[in-house]
């Protein structure tokens, strides 16, 4: 057998960044999207390829390669079984040519050499991976800053960037699956920042694009996530039932059963739904639920890049921290907010300036008068100025702190902090 190198395998795996593992990996799950079961390759199967050992694969494996490339077998190198090369190399190819073929593909060199009109442009999986970067970006924008309507307006261009690619030329049913799979989380991105920035006709606008978006990807995860940012909606604009329903869609989702740690974060969400409409009971079965769920997650799965990005037990601890908070019981929502301080990531600036805000809530409304304020003086006044939620929620506390003690040193003390503090922030 001749065991010549595949090279043009060898040079798309490069440039797509693709090891032999992981292109395994890639196409087992297109084997099992296109026949129901996962494929059996493992990183030893692409290197025999990389190697020439195997000049042709199977049918259903080829199928799944093509579909994960967007490229022809033959363009990666691979030849027919008893049937000599369709385009056999000239003689004395030019090496520049030869490294332009390999990187970019057979098409790129065919269309550069082919008269007439260029042919039109294939939209790859690279595309994907560089709105993947961006929505990485957007990702970390908001756990920065959060509510800005600048994060809203990017995420809202970048949605309709992946949209315009699927008439950018052509592609295959995985890549325009991924696209609009983009264009949902960059839409859902939209609509949480319009949420966080108590927009929330901006954000039920973003929300119907973004469901049909992801109706149209197939994505399961990106599903849960614009369901779940839509009970977070109805939670803030005091609709309970709305949330309970909207929260229910996404904990039904399949990726619930298959992912713990999806299940955990629905039902944390649930939590706080509860708390909202003073349900005791459920809030707290539904927060050991919630729990219970994050304990059984495998952290080694794989998960989005939102999910990974803020759902950890800090999170769990916040948004019960938010349920208690709204049912009254003060000390049990100090004692998840201490928890969750002491836990959250160092990039989570907002969630920091909520809890914090939150935790100067619990300790007011317990009497703690003196450590109340220290709490709350503690914000940052970017966030106290700049993000609405907190904003609002520090107007809230000076209101029950003039209520609550108007004789005391420390409204006085409070006063001059706002005024001082947050006019040099403005």
């Amino acid at each position: 057998m001749n065991t010549t190198r595949n090279e043009a395998l060898e040079a798309w795996m490069d440039e797509h960044g693709y090891s032999s593992n992981s292109l395994a990996e890639a196409v087992n799950g297109a084997v099992e999207r296109l026949t129901g079961r996962l494929g059996g390759l493992d990183g030893s199967s692409v290197r025999d390829w990389k190697a020439g050992r195997v000049r042709w694969p199977k049918s259903a494996t080829r199928r799944a390669l093509e579909e994960v490339t967007g490229l022809h077998a033959t363009a990666l190198g691979f030849k027919p079984r008893d049937r000599a090369p369709s385009n056999p190399a000239a003689p004395q190819e030019d090496p520049d040519m030869k490294r332009r073929t390999l990187v970019g593909g057979i098409a790129v060199a065919v269309a550069a050499a082919a008269p007439g009109p260029a042919a039109p442009r294939r939209i790859g999986m690279s595309d994907v991976d560089r709105l993947q970067r961006r929505f990485a970006e957007i990702v970390a924008s908001d756990h920065r800053y959060g509510g800005q309507l600048g994060i809203e307006q990017r995420a809202a261009a970048l949605a309709d960037e992946a949209l315009n690619l699927q008439n950018a030329g052509s592609a295959t049913q995985r890549v325009r699956s991924n696209l609009y799979a983009c264009a949902a989380s960059f839409r859902s991105s939209a609509m949480w920042a319009a949420i966080d920035g108590r927009r929330y006709g901006d954000a039920q606008a973003h929300m119907r694009e973004a469901q049909a978006l992801a109706e149209m990807s197939g994505e399961q995860a990106i599903k849960f996530r614009i369901w779940s940012h839509a009970g977070s909606m109805f939670r803030h604009i005091g609709r309970p039932a709305d949330a309970l329903a909207a929260n229910d869609v996404a904990r039904t989702l399949h990726i619930t059963r298959r992912d713990p740690m999806f299940a955990s974060l629905g039902l944390a969400r649930q939590a706080a739904i509860h708390g909202a409409a003073h349900d005791r009971t459920g809030t707290r079965r539904a927060y050991d639920q919630a729990q219970d769920a994050m304990q059984r997650a495998n952290p080694d799965d794989y998960r989005p890049v939102w999910l990974l990005a803020f759902y950890d037990q800090a999170e769990l601890d916040q948004l019960a921290l938010s349920a208690y908070l709204a049912l009254g019981d003060y000390p049990t929502a100090e004692f998840h907010a201490h928890r969750c301080l002491s836990a959250l990531r160092p990039h989570m600036r907002r969630s920091q300036a909520i809890t914090t805000t939150r935790l100067a809530h619990a300790q007011l409304a317990q009497g703690d008068i003196e450590a109340a304020t220290a709490t709350a003086m503690k914000v940052p006044s970017d966030a106290a100025t700049q993000h609405p939620r907190v904003s609002r929620l520090l107007q809230e506390f000076g209101a029950a702190l003039r209520a609550k003690a108007s004789d005391s040193s420390a409204v006085e003390t409070w006063t001059a902090h706002t005024h001082d503090a947050w006019r040099a922030a403005t």
